[in-house]
């Protein structure tokens, strides 16, 4: 059973109890990421994500990992475009260890100098091994083609050279934007007591004041080319096309259409272009969702010789799908779809983070039933309707990477879009 309390300040805590289980995962979401950042602090949300684990008040980087490791508890984070996490797995009767150890880091961090420059350095080893990374930093550099000049198109990790500039204050000052009680959850899932987490949360987190939380600067597709010659054994491309929010009445629609075009083996893009043609040996779609835009995408890695005629397969089977996608190729989407959110409610951790992300978007969760009959509600109508509408009016971006002289543009790729 789900439950829900709003502290007075605004930070709402949600529970599932999970009979059966001996462990729990526990959280507090933050609803500022990547999008939150100015121009001058790109990269610092999730800079602050590692600073949290390198000291508090009352307990060293190293204290920190042994408190939940001394137990056999597991403590990550990471950060979004629309989120930052900091959550933690543990046994039943290690629940209030991990939320101290939680709300410790999220509160009190000292953001000590020698740290700062360690993590510094494991940063810009990072930004690093994503630079050399191709099928990595490719949807980085689609993000940025669709969204140019603004936060929703910078990178997560942030350029180098902003990351060399960061300092203490510069955290101190994104917290303080940021991380009010308003705009945080507390989400838990598995062997865990609703009224017991509150009444620890109301204690840890009762007297937190409002952050100033700028509202997020809305985003705005525009839609451009990046092409990166190099010499690489694979030509990387990522085509993107503008699709609804996480609000949006198609959300579902551009999922189920999304794992019918590239979902998996059974899809159309990989049955005819790596089955039938052998162009690649990765290729696959997905259809991400942000509070006032969305993004559907191709990804696939070929040879230089075969990135033209990867490129134009692509537009062509989108074409042909919104003519005749087929009702049994609709149901194994809707099948596949349903399948990994049901598997996906196995996992305490999966439905913490289900919760908080839930919350976050619709101020509710939706049950199981209620998800499950609007992923059935998905019409092959709807499908090929929607999958028409991103043909003809669908707003572009393309990221290309590696022996890609010979690429088509994106000029021409809308053109046989469109035709």
């Amino acid at each position: 059973m789900i439950e829900m309390t709003t502290l007075k300040n605004g930070l709402r805590i949600i529970t599932e109890k999970m009979p059966g289980l001996a462990s729990a995962s526990i959280g507090i979401w933050v609803t500022a990421g990547g999008r939150h950042e100015r121009p001058e602090q790109n990269g610092i949300a999730h800079f602050l994500e590692h600073m949290a684990f390198k000291g508090t008040k009352t307990r060293s980087a190293l204290q920190i990992a042994e408190a939940i490791e001394d137990v056999g508890g597991y403590i990550n984070a990471y950060t979004s475009r629309e989120m930052t996490a900091y959550y933690a797995r543990v046994l039943a009767d290690d629940v209030p260890l991990a939320l101290d150890v939680i709300s410790d880091i999220l509160l009190n961090p000292v953001f000590d100098q020698r740290e700062i420059e360690v993590e510094r350095g494991v940063i810009l080893q990072e930004i690093g091994q994503s630079l050399d990374t191709p099928d990595d930093v490719i949807f980085d550099w689609l993000q940025e083609a669709a969204y140019p000049d603004q936060p929703m198109g910078r990178t997560i990790l942030g350029p180098a050279e902003r990351v060399r500039s960061f300092a203490r204050d510069d955290l101190a000052r994104f917290v303080s934007e940021h991380y009010g009680p308003d705009q945080m959850i507390l989400s838990a899932a598995g062997a865990v007591d609703h009224a017991e987490i509150v009444k620890r949360a109301e204690d840890i987190f009762g007297d937190l004041r409002p952050a100033l939380n700028p509202a997020p600067q809305a985003a705005s597709w525009t839609g451009n080319e990046r092409r990166e010659i190099k010499s690489l054994e694979q030509a990387h491309f990522a085509l993107g096309i503008e699709g609804p929010s996480y609000r949006d009445a198609d959300l579902y629609t551009a999922q189920v259409y999304s794992v019918a075009m590239g979902g998996g083996m059974s899809s159309r893009l990989f049955q005819k272009i790596r089955e039938e043609r052998g162009l690649c040996y990765t290729i696959f779609s997905q259809a991400g969702a942000y509070e006032d835009t969305g993004m559907f995408t191709v990804y696939a890695g070929t040879s230089g010789e075969e990135i033209r005629a990867l490129a134009e397969l692509t537009i062509d089977e989108m074409k042909r799908a919104a003519e005749d996608m087929s009702e049994a190729e609709i149901a194994r989407a809707r099948a596949q779809i349903k399948a990994g959110l049901l598997m996906g409610l196995e996992s305490a951790s999966s439905r913490a983070e289900r919760m908080a992300r839930s919350l976050n978007i619709w101020g509710r969760v939706p049950g199981i039933d209620e998800a499950s009959a609007r992923i059935d509600g998905v019409t092959r109508d709807a499908v090929r309707d929607f999958g028409e509408r991103l043909a003809i009016g669908g707003r572009t971006a393309m990221a290309l990477y590696g022996p890609v002289k010979d690429a088509p543009e994106l000029g021409e790729l809308r053109e046989r879009l469109a035709a």
